[in-house]
């Protein structure tokens, strides 16, 4: 067992034009004063890192890491959440993601996807460069609008969809294999990977790549009903990365799962700051520390009723109260009798 780092947080929530968000060292040092030790970095906002500088240049990661340092926290991992997401669109959502993309690649899907793939590349370059061994990132989806099964899918359809995003993403899983990066997938709905499923059949056409890892966020397990508890029994060799973000379901007689296009105040599954839902985060870190996960405990941010900054300082305070501490020895060592060998063989009976 290995105590879980922590707390971190992701700054894309916060990350902003107004100071002290507008700047990497400013948007570290308030990170540090809520209570954080490390800082999950949006790798595509521009006002906290180069991505481009820091792909090429050790030194400028060094300083990235040094400012942070010096205000208190250390960089947890980047992240390409925005830039995998274009890695693979369906044609329904090219007008809904173009502003994901750099102003010269929008409005040309091919030129989208070849800025998003060179994107991902550099973060797990810049990564590497960093001494980080996890990146976070979304897979994309080909065939998320085929989600429900009605109208009744074509034979063959889901498999070709899986095929080419298997297809497109192996180059930078092998990319990452050489940087020595994991990339992790955040299962997340509007994705193609969206629970352990989906993971395991990209997995499959991936030929089980060791760098296709998983992002756990509880929050996304709760609004879809899977036992988020069990997928750490399930995939906990796979969990290289961990966001603590809360959810609650409250079903009614008028709504469940698909939220009736309701807004997230009116949805009955809603995101919400950490200990204000319904997740057992309790079971969440005993299941992830049983099973040797040592990477960062990072808050995601996200909820339809508090304030952002009242949720960032409360949040640290609650992954630090969660963080469990290993033990060293066993609970009963006191009671222990020692024995040896032959102590052992009369014990049971066998003679000396």
């Amino acid at each position: 067992m290995k105590t879980i780092k922590g707390p971190g947080l992701f700054l894309a929530q916060f990350a902003g034009d107004e100071a002290p968000f507008n700047s990497w060292d400013s948007i570290t040092r308030w990170a540090a004063d809520c209570g954080y030790k490390g800082v999950q970095l949006p790798s595509w906002d521009g006002r906290l890192i180069d991505l481009a500088r820091a792909a090429e240049s050790r030194d400028y990661c060094d300083e990235l890491a040094g400012v942070a340092a010096a205000n208190g926290v250390e960089i947890t991992e980047l992240s390409t959440h925005l830039q995998g997401q274009l890695v693979a669109v369906h044609p329904a959502y090219d007008e809904a993601f173009e502003g994901f993309a750099a102003p010269e690649a929008r409005g040309n899907p091919a030129a989208r996807q070849a800025w998003a793939v060179e994107q991902v590349r550099l973060a797990l370059t810049a990564s590497a460069n960093l001494g980080l061994g996890a990146m976070a990132s979304f897979s994309g989806a080909l065939v998320w609008p085929y989600l429900y099964p009605w109208p009744q899918r074509a034979p063959g359809l889901v498999e070709e969809g899986f095929d080419e995003l298997a297809r497109r993403w192996r180059p930078l899983l092998d990319h990452a294999e050489a940087c020595g990066v994991d990339i992790c997938y955040e299962i997340h709905p509007g994705e193609d990977l969206h629970d352990g499923i989906t993971y395991e059949m990209f997995l499959e056409r991936t030929g089980n790549h060791a760098r296709a890892c998983m992002l756990y966020d509880p929050s996304h397990y709760v609004l879809q009903c899977l036992d988020y508890v069990e997928n750490i029994e399930i995939y906990h060799e796979r969990i290289r990365m961990f966001h603590v973000k809360d959810a609650e379901f409250r079903p009614s007689g008028r709504q469940g799962v698909y939220g009736g296009f309701q807004p997230w105040i009116s949805r009955v599954g809603r995101f919400r700051s950490p200990g204000d839902g319904e997740v057992d985060f309790s079971a969440v870190f005993s299941a992830l520390t049983t099973h040797g996960f040592d990477g960062w405990a990072v808050v995601e941010w996200e909820c339809c009723l508090k304030h952002p900054e009242d949720g960032a300082r409360e949040g640290a305070q609650f992954v630090e109260n969660h963080i469990i501490r290993v033990t060293e020895r066993a609970f009963d060592d006191f009671a222990g009798g020692g024995a040896d060998r032959a102590a052992n063989r009369r014990m049971l009976g066998l003679g000396a």
